[in-house]
């Protein structure tokens, strides 16, 4: 019934800075970008390597999200990644903290957390690829 996940929405607080976060940074790549001026609003379509989306949003005056500590609704966004110790060096070239990595007790895979420009937690799991 259900084949995977399309897109993952992000509302952000300065949509430049995220912007570059999500394209330059992490290197997704721009599908289209659509200033809707009646709300005085841009939304970002992301594409990542296995065609899902993220849709990256400014909206303003939004609220901050609740995250610390964890609060209820989604927790965290986690990227499959092929070689981990790469990825976290790449992060730190673009002075990203990065938490230490830890090896998932159940799979026995690594995986380390991140924050985006607006603390959204960002996770990053080595996978078999």
């Amino acid at each position: 019934m259900f084949n995977g996940i399309h897109h993952v929405a992000i509302i952000c607080n300065d949509y430049s800075v995220s912007k570059r976060f999500y394209t330059e940074v992490l290197g997704f790549k721009v599908i289209a970008e659509n200033y809707r001026a009646a709300r005085d609003s841009y939304k970002l379509d992301l594409q990542l390597p296995d065609g899902s989306q993220i849709e990256l949003f400014s909206i303003p005056n939004s609220p901050k999200r609740p995250s610390y500590p964890e609060a209820q609704g989604l927790r965290h966004l986690a990227f499959k990644v092929d070689d981990i110790d790469v990825t976290v060096t790449h992060l730190g070239r673009q002075n990203i903290k990065v938490e230490p990595v830890r090896v998932d007790e159940y799979t026995g895979k690594k995986f380390t957390f991140f924050s985006d420009p607006d603390d959204l937690p960002l996770e990053i799991y080595e996978t078999d690829s």
